[in-house]
């Protein structure tokens, strides 16, 4: 086959592959419809990869995390078994929101990046951000036409994760860019938004409590809220971190005699 022909039909990956897969089709005498089956599979898993890698870059996720890795028994007033069901991404089907509320260490960020893991391997666009970057982005912008093409940045994926939202109070511009986001992506698109500041407090945050209801309104609406009221993980591996260091080892207690060679 010429090589231009693998360019026209967009076969990239089928023909950087190719020599392998005729390798293993003489290797195993596989039959026509096999060798075509394989050889289709192998352009589609290309594809697949490319366009995860792509979604993968595009989403800004600081650091992986998944529900696996996430220590369910140290946060007792947590349901497993609702963040398990949430991780079939009815959510992001049915535009409904995702808000953590709890103190600052609680997992809040580990649980948001864990379904919007999910999501980018299940095929959605993702995209992470602070609310601080996100109020200084669309702040920043030069001219109005900017302002509109970066709100469309944060509008267009089909989940959009804000964190740490409750740690700065906005300016009036930017509680303003924060409800128009809100609102565009009402029905939507879905939002996962983590904050250590109940809703009470919102008003405060926004300097407006008129434009914080009706905010909430349409964050809520279609919304499930998860409140995890627990103890900080970053305490507690700071705690073990203290103790480690502070707990001398059995080889340095031999070593200066405190601990006698027949003693275990």
């Amino acid at each position: 086959m010429k090589k231009g022909v693998y360019q026209q039909l967009n076969l990239t990956h089928l023909e950087a592959a190719l020599p392998q897969v005729l390798q293993e089709a003489r290797a195993e005498q596989w039959t026509y419809e096999t060798f075509l089956q394989r050889a289709l599979t192998t352009e589609l898993s290309g594809r697949e990869q490319k366009a995860m890698a792509r979604r993968l870059k595009a989403a800004r996720i600081p650091r992986k995390k998944t529900l696996d890795g996430f220590d369910f028994s140290f946060q007792p007033s947590l349901s497993e078994r609702r963040l398990r069901e949430l991780s079939d991404l009815s959510f992001v089907r049915t535009c409904t929101n995702i808000v953590f509320l709890g103190p600052p260490g609680t997992g809040k960020t580990h649980l948001s990046l864990a379904l919007a893991d999910r999501a980018l391997t299940a095929g959605y666009s993702v995209l992470f951000t602070t609310l601080s970057e996100l109020a200084h982005a669309l702040e920043t912008a030069s001219h109005p036409g900017l302002v509109r093409s970066r709100l469309r940045r944060y509008i267009a994926p089909s989940l959009l994760v804000i964190d740490e939202v409750g740690y700065t109070k906005l300016s009036q511009e930017q509680a303003r860019y924060f409800f128009e986001l809100v609102t565009a992506r009402y029905e939507h698109g879905s939002i996962i938004l983590t904050s250590n500041t109940s809703f009470a407090q919102w008003g405060t945050l926004l300097g407006d409590e008129v434009l914080a209801t009706a905010l909430l309104d349409r964050l809520l609406h279609h919304a499930e809220v998860l409140a995890i009221n627990g103890r900080s993980y970053r305490m507690k591996e700071r705690q073990a971190d203290r103790a480690t260091i502070s707990a001398p080892s059995e080889a340095a207690l031999r070593a200066t005699g405190e601990l006698p060679t027949g003693v275990r």
